[in-house]
């Protein structure tokens, strides 16, 4: 048997990845699905995360890892590891960028979050795709902020007129009941028709628990503690210890992940505080986080898209503690999840009283978990997109 074209179909998946995990995680996801779905289909992800190599990518997926650069306090950019000018930087992965598009020429091409990427790096290669009528399509979280700051943000980039001149479509990676990402923006006309809300991406545990895992004496029934990539989960880990702290007879142990970009300073004085609390376990960083979810009895999170996808995907009842700086985009999630009934919402409003986190926590292993809200569509995120690319790329005809 014998393919009627030599070429399978190519998917191109751009993420900035400034900082975090949040991008490289969705990118990945959906990589995964699509490959999964189709034996004629090959992603690959061009992405600036530190750490892409420290992910396992299934056959048919690999990535380009660009330049990265890290976001200052005072909104600039700079290199995250180069000793080179920022200007230079971001000319070095407009050039990668185009270039590993040029020569893979794919089918699909997939932007993350940013209609022109950090700093326009990616519009060049969009005008190019275009050009050779690529399907171009941008991919939105269900939160970007709140409507006055991304209204501001996106005036500042000009990415209003990108949505008319360059995509031909736009995923919503969520559900209208809980955020429209784009509320308060001046859309030209048509771009609402281009807005598909397809779900949130449903996440698997695909690995057994690996030894280190039984190392940290995770056999009982125990909390998860995450912060995704952890730069912004100081506040977060500090209320959990505290509430063991205070309390040190809650009934379950928290195992507290506190993420590879969380300031090695704090993550050496958390350290030393977990050793001395019976309750509490804590490691830096675990590449299957999933697996750690699935086996856990419930979540404590900051409420980033990647962490609330698993919380329903693993149907685990939930504390979210948002942050609120400098984006809304947590909050206004964990309250709207929490209006539906499928998350707890702590906010830090209070000062992080320990006793507080104690009371929520000795709670969390009677809450509900999400299945028992019925939420139409909730998960069908993946399945959806599978579906609209199954009608832009027909699967190839076998022939003898």
């Amino acid at each position: 048997m014998a393919l009627t074209s030599k070429r399978g179909y190519r998917v191109l998946i751009y993420s900035h990845d400034t900082f975090g995990l949040g991008h490289l995680r969705r990118c990945r996801t959906i990589a995964h699905a699509l490959v999964a779905r189709r034996d004629d289909v090959s992603v690959l992800i061009l992405s600036g995360s530190p750490i892409i190599g420290s992910f396992e990518f299934r056959s048919h997926v690999d990535f380009v890892r660009i330049p990265g650069v890290i976001k200052l306090s005072n909104g600039e950019y700079t290199s995250l590891n180069l000793d080179i000018d920022v200007d230079q930087m971001l000319a070095m992965r407009e050039s990668i960028i185009q270039h590993t598009a040029d020569v893979y020429n794919p089918d699909l091409f997939i932007v993350d979050k940013e209609p022109l990427g950090l700093r326009g790096e990616v519009e060049v290669t969009l005008q190019m795709l275009k050009h050779r009528r690529t399907r171009l399509v941008l991919g939105l979280r269900d939160v970007m902020d709140d409507p006055e700051h991304l209204r501001e943000e996106w005036d500042r980039k000009n990415c209003v007129p990108a949505l008319a001149r360059y995509y031909d479509d736009i995923w919503v990676y969520g559900l209208r009941e809980i955020c429209n990402p784009l509320a308060g923006i001046d859309l030209l006309p048509g771009i609402e028709e281009k807005m598909t809300y397809t779900g949130y991406l449903p996440r698997t545990a695909t690995r057994s628990p690996t030894p280190e895992h039984g190392a940290l004496g995770l056999d009982e029934p125990y909390f998860l503690v995450t912060t995704g990539g952890g730069g912004d989960g100081r506040n977060l880990v500090d209320w959990v210890i505290s509430a063991y702290e205070a309390d040190p007879d809650i009934p379950v142990p928290s195992l507290v992940v506190m993420g590879p970009f969380m300031a090695p300073a704090d993550q050496k004085i958390f350290m030393e505080r977990a050793e001395k609390l019976d309750k509490v376990s804590i490691i830096t960083f675990d590449a299957n986080v999933e697996t750690l979810m699935a086996r856990s009895a419930g979540v404590v999170g900051m409420g980033g898209y990647n962490t609330f996808c698993e919380i329903l995907s693993f149907d685990k009842p939930s504390i979210i503690v948002p942050r609120t700086v400098p984006r809304l985009e947590q909050y206004v999630r964990a309250a709207q999840a929490e209006k539906l009934g499928l998350v707890r919402m702590l906010t830090e409003d209070g000062g992080c009283p320990p006793l507080e986190m104690a009371a929520a926590l000795r709670g969390l292993i009677n809450q509900p978990s999400p299945s028992t809200v019925t939420v139409p569509g909730l998960m069908m995120g993946l399945d959806t997109l599978g579906d609209m690319v199954d009608r832009w790329l027909p699967p190839k005809i076998a022939a003898e």
